[in-house]
């Protein structure tokens, strides 16, 4: 028999990875995601939005620029401070406040829309997270996810990084957020509607070494599984990275054009 996940103590390790390195440096490439996002939630003028795993706040931004009451939730704060940066600089009204996606600090259906862009994807316990996604939302509001699928390139990627630093046993894959069936099974009669489409956000960079040196400096995960390798085994990491990104780029030798898939979910909450 298995031992029960130590979701308390995996969730330290992981806002530890996290807080390493600046996520806001590839985060910010990825705004056009939460724009799409918010377009799909048919976002109103003065409706409230929670954020969810918010990171440095794409789908914030993308759902204040709509006239929304925002506020914007991640568990490391640092995340926040470049959402706020973010947010200053364009005179929008957003709330920031440090909280964990499975024990969300809001009353229940204190929102009328809830989203999160790459980012509650990544919480250990998903029964958990979608319960709280569920309950803080009215019925009636809006559920709006963007989530990596197994077959992206970031899905790809972790099962390369799994490989190195295996991830704990009995917890399931982040990536299956972005399959239909997993999320119908999560929210169940929670969601009287789930609409779901398949699309593509494309990552461009110099060349495969100039992505794996972006995401080995600044993304948490990658840096913290590199950070930990032998220098022979570092070299390999890189390596089997380096094969994946040349068997996806779409540019020839010249640059670096990969196609990720990604799934974009809007649940009505029943």
């Amino acid at each position: 028999m298995n031992a029960p996940v130590d979701f308390a103590a995996l969730k330290i390790r992981q806002q530890a990875a996290w807080s390493t390195g600046d996520y806001a440096v590839i985060g910010t490439t990825l705004q056009i995601v939460g724009e799409s996002l918010a377009e799909a939630c048919d976002l109103k003028t003065d409706e409230r939005v929670l954020d969810v795993a918010a990171g440095n706040g794409n789908a914030t931004l993308a759902a204040a620029r709509r006239g929304c009451v925002v506020t914007s939730a991640d568990y490391v704060g640092s995340m926040l401070e470049r959402g706020a940066e973010r947010a200053r600089a364009e005179r929008l009204d957003v709330t920031f406040q440090v909280a964990d996606v499975e024990a969300l600090p809001f009353g229940d259906a204190s929102f009328d829309a809830v989203v999160s862009t790459f980012g509650v994807m990544f919480a250990p316990d998903h029964v958990k997270s979608a319960a709280e996604l569920a309950r803080v939302v009215r019925p009636g509001g809006r559920i709006g996810l963007a989530n990596w699928t197994p077959d992206s390139l970031i899905g790809r990627m972790f099962k390369v990084l799994g490989r190195y630093v295996p991830p704990p046993a009995g917890v399931q894959a982040p990536s299956l957020w972005g399959t239909e069936a997993h999320l119908r099974t999560l929210f169940g009669d929670a969601a009287a509607a789930v609409h779901a489409r398949p699309l593509h956000f494309t990552f461009r960079y110099r060349s495969a070494a100039h992505f794996i040196e972006v995401f080995r400096t600044w993304y948490g995960p990658v840096n913290k599984v590199f950070s930990v390798q032998s220098p022979e085994k570092a070299e390999a990491l890189a390596g089997e990275l380096t094969e994946l990104l040349n068997g996806l780029n779409r540019a020839g030798p010249g640059s670096l054009v990969v196609p990720s898939e990604y799934l974009e979910v809007v649940l009505t909450r029943a």
